[in-house]
């Protein structure tokens, strides 16, 4: 990502990240999803997926994801 994109949530199952994008989303806050998985080993899941919002949404965006997220 750029310099103007911050990371705001890490998990290891691609599914919570999509579903902390929808979240952010329903909050006007675009987002999008950067999947750190190994192709190398994709059966063994290795690697993280993550969050980025642009940086002036990002301590709103942790907000939202610390108080609404339910999936955590």
């Amino acid at each position: 990502m750029t310099e103007n994109w911050e990371k705001v949530y890490v998990s290891p199952m691609p599914h919570r990240a999509e579903l902390a994008k929808a979240l952010l989303a329903e909050h006007d806050i675009p987002a999008v999803v950067v999947n750190r998985q190994s192709s190398s080993y994709p059966t063994i899941g290795w690697g993280k997926s993550e969050v980025h919002v642009p940086v002036s949404h990002a301590v709103l965006a942790k907000v939202i994801l610390e108080n609404e997220a339910t999936f955590s």
